[in-house]
């Protein structure tokens, strides 16, 4: 959710900032702007739409500064207006901001009382007006510290002054902020895309701390001001990585990016020949695995549907009991979890507001907590007992593919090693599970394959105002999922239900407009999901079926049928979910949809 990018160096700050804001825009936005050091001070440019509105309104004066801030917003407080949009003043004093302030009102009723005037709806400008009346008494580094002193809330911002040209103050809170530190030029961003063309040196901030850029370096500091020693890290992405690389979106090319994806997640983490997994990747021992009496699975969205694969596995692998909760809800119920378990956080950002509050909860109550994440050095990673990172590279498509895939991946390797830890799983059956790993990035390149037929079915139903999709056990996850990115990319409406339940209602919705995707793997349910798909056949529905097996039986009660190459119960649920992200894109791509930037949707939901 929305995007900050600061510049400070010998550069024409400007077109890279434009640059930036462009790379941020798979976060979401309604709005955008920038403002720049020039002759008469400090020049602010914004507008709502698209950045590309922004950059036109800039070529016509053609500006040069070396100092420029820039934001691309996402509404949360006010609508999308040029009124609304960032960065936002007061007198001297410009800032960009990602987050809440959530004692804006009493904030700018006393603000108010001492004369200010307020020209937006936004939270974020009485955020400026508080730093305002704190810089007439000090520097800028001193009056940004003093003013958060007094807000509630998140916050990621970038700050600048007139009466201090060549300075950025940055300072984050519960909202994601890096600095990337290049060849005498140096930048503040809420993700590293935004400077990847430049730089691939980040510091990444922790909450609290402060970022302040000038000419000669970044200086960070904690939040009682004291100097911190930050460690620069290197991030192995590529520019090229965060590039569409010739696809028509980034969604295709991220479902194309999965066979390497998934090689880059298994890559060093287990010994084919023993079948063993190295447990170190996931920070965990023998001992400690011994010792868990259960665990806890928390995450949101796609992640959530990759945690129920997980519960799935382990509970019948690794034979602990699981729980699994969607993250916005996992405090509210109190749950009870302590020492002795283990809790599991899933996210691709590792900056998902809910997903860290629910992390935090359990931390405190005294779980165990190991974030398996996409993102290094993010908030999740950072403050997390142990991590486990996917290694699938950027996912700049909004509706995620790769990251969900990658996930499940994780989890296989986590079974595996702790089903065998644990003596439910022996040498062969490990052996023979690690063997079919290996084959999995082939097998969806294989997937990938049948793109061209999936694409001639999505031109067939991409009229359609209803989907439902159907799937037992592990594939019941993956029903879910489809009717996820099917409503996120095409904006039908799209249920996702465990095919035994259909009986209990949603059989009332089957007509002969209604199109049913239906995952009908060869596992041990097999039989009665061929049932359901005859009672869909009986009642006139459209039965799109994704199986295992290319003569199937079923496939002669379906109107299309899909295969993928046959694996074991676990990995057929992930070579299932492709040909579902290949449907769902091109129905999209076939209504008109942007696929990469659904509407209402964000990247990272760094808000509750």
């Amino acid at each position: 959710m929305c995007g900050i990018i600061g510049y400070i160096g010998s550069r024409n700050a400007i077109p890279v900032v434009l640059d930036g804001l462009k790379r941020l825009e798979y976060r979401g936005y309604d709005s955008a702007g920038v403002a720049f050091f020039a002759e008469r001070g400090i020049e602010v440019r914004r507008c709502s739409g698209k950045i590309q509105e922004l950059a036109s309104l800039l070529e016509s004066e053609n500006p040069f500064s070396h100092t420029t801030i820039g934001h691309t917003r996402w509404a949360t407080h006010g609508r999308p207006s040029e009124e609304n949009a960032h960065p936002h003043r007061s007198n001297g004093i410009v800032l960009v901001h990602n987050g809440i302030i959530e004692n804006y009102l009493s904030l700018k009723k006393m603000l108010l009382g001492k004369g200010y005037t307020f020209t937006s709806e936004t939270d974020t400008e009485v955020l400026c007006h508080l730093i305002e009346n704190y810089a007439r008494r000090y520097p800028l580094e001193d009056a940004v510290r003093e003013a958060l002193k007094e807000v509630k809330g998140s916050y990621a911002i970038a700050v600048i002054k007139e009466e201090d040209p060549g300075k950025i103050v940055g300072v984050r809170k519960d909202s994601p902020l890096v600095v990337g530190v290049g060849n005498g030029e140096f930048f503040i961003a809420s993700d590293i895309p935004a400077f990847l063309n430049y730089s691939r040196d980040v510091i990444f901030l922790n909450d609290g701390e402060m970022a302040v850029l000038t000419n000669q370096g970044v200086s960070v500091f904690g939040s009682d001001g004291s100097p911190l020693k930050k460690e620069i890290q290197t991030v192995s992405w590529s520019p090229s990585m965060a590039e569409k690389g010739g696809f028509k979106h980034f969604m295709l090319k991220e479902i194309y990016e999965q066979p390497r994806a998934i090689a880059d997640t298994l890559r060093g983490r287990l010994n084919a020949e023993r079948g063993d997994v190295y447990m170190e990747e996931f920070g965990l021992n023998e001992d400690m695995i011994n010792r868990f009496q259960k665990i806890f699975i928390v995450a949101c969205g796609t992640s959530f549907h990759a945690a129920l694969i997980g519960k799935y596995m382990i509970e019948r692998v690794a034979r602990i009991p699981v729980e699994v909760d969607i993250a916005s809800e996992f405090r509210y119920r109190r749950p009870l979890i302590g020492p002795g378990d283990l809790m599991i956080i899933i996210t691709q950002s590792g900056e998902t507001a809910d997903t860290l509050a629910a992390q935090r909860e359990a931390k405190k109550l005294g779980a165990f907590v190991l974030s398996i994440c996409n993102v290094v050095g993010s908030t999740s990673s950072r403050e997390a007992d142990a991590v486990f990172y996917t290694h699938s590279g950027p996912e700049i498509g909004v509706a995620s593919t790769k990251a969900f895939t990658t996930q499940i991946i994780a989890l296989c390797l986590f079974t595996i090693g702790v089903g065998k830890i644990r003596g439910t799983l022996s040498e062969d059956a490990s052996r023979d599970f690690v063997e079919e790993l290996l084959t999995i990035p082939g097998k969806v390149e294989e997937t990938l394959g049948l793109d061209e037929m999936i694409r001639i079915i999505a031109k067939d139903y991409c009229k359609a105002s209803d989907f439902l999709y159907l799937g037992r056990g592990l594939c019941y996850p993956v029903a879910l999922e489809g009717a996820l990115k099917l409503k996120e990319i095409s904006y039908i409406h799209a249920e996702g239900y465990p095919a035994g339940e259909m009986k209990h209602g949603p059989i009332a919705l089957i007509d002969e407009e209604l199109p049913v995707v239906v995952f009908a793997p060869h596992d041990i349910l097999h039989e009665k999901i061929s049932s359901n798909i005859q009672e869909v056949k009986s009642r006139g529905g459209k039965i799109i079926t994704i199986t295992d097996r290319i003569d199937d039986q079923v496939c002669t009660f379906s109107d299309r049928c899909i295969s993928v190459p046959p694996s074991n119960q676990y990995l057929t649920a992930l070579l299932m979910a492709v040909p579902a992200q290949l449907l769902a894109y091109h129905i999209g791509v076939f209504r008109g949809c942007d696929v990469d930037q659904p509407r209402n949707l964000a990247k990272s939901v760094t808000v509750e």
